[in-house]
């Protein structure tokens, strides 16, 4: 071996090594083999890992278990047929692939002003009152909507054939407005294969002790 190989060898093997150092010294891992990663969020690189308090519990609207239904009813755990629904895990997974590889989109389908309180980092927020007609969206609306997603416009046809894989969610397992969303844009054509829920939503996330940030990426209190 080279010097020079021989030294970049022992570099490697140092990080390696610190890395999984690092790992190790994580208490609460996101799952056996992953303890972090990160995720981009309005230009910036986040850190996405778990809070390591032991002792952390849920506060402010997430601590909360009851909620008058209707509207805050239990979603179904298939919101329609062929979209396939996500726990933390396949979330996670979608993260570091698709979303990163930019041929996936995740999406907060709340309304601004819960966007604005805090959203799971990489999301965009584009809010189901957008994305379904049937719920106010109007066609300049949509078209802008829609456009985000790769989907263009050929007359009075939509065309699907550059759409990105979307991973749509909102405030938890009661929570209508994700679902919502996705049966507007299946309503429009949208291609069920290309489409995700994400059902745990915000309360789940924070189960978790995932972290939460601002729209501008800043980290937040939960």
């Amino acid at each position: 071996m080279k010097p020079i190989e021989s030294v970049l060898a022992v570099n490697l093997l140092i990080v390696l090594l610190s890395a999984a150092q690092y790992v190790s010294a994580l208490e609460v891992m996101i799952t056996p083999q992953i303890g972090e990663f990160s995720v981009g969020h309005a230009g910036k690189d986040l850190s996405i890992k778990r809070n390591q308090d032991t002792d952390a519990l849920l506060e402010f609207d997430f601590a909360r278990t009851s909620r008058p239904c209707p509207p805050f009813c239990a979603q179904p755990m298939q919101v329609a047929e062929g979209v396939e629904t996500l726990g933390e895990v396949e979330l996670i997974a979608f993260m570091r692939t698709a979303l990163d590889d930019n041929i996936g989109l995740l999406i907060d389908a709340r309304t601004p002003d819960w966007h604005e309180r805090g959203t799971i980092p990489g999301s965009i927020n584009v809010p189901f009152t957008h994305l379904n007609p049937q719920q106010g969206a109007d066609e300049i609306t949509l078209e802008e909507s829609l456009a985000l997603f790769g989907v263009t416009k050929t007359g009075d046809k939509w065309d699907f054939t550059a759409a990105k894989i979307l991973v749509l969610w909102c405030n938890g397992p009661w929570c209508g407005q994700s679902p919502t969303a996705i049966r507007g844009l299946l309503d429009i054509g949208y291609p069920a294969d290309r489409l995700r829920y994400y059902r745990g939503g915000m309360q789940l996330w924070q189960v978790f002790g995932l972290p939460v940030v601002s729209p501008d990426g800043k980290l937040m209190d939960q």
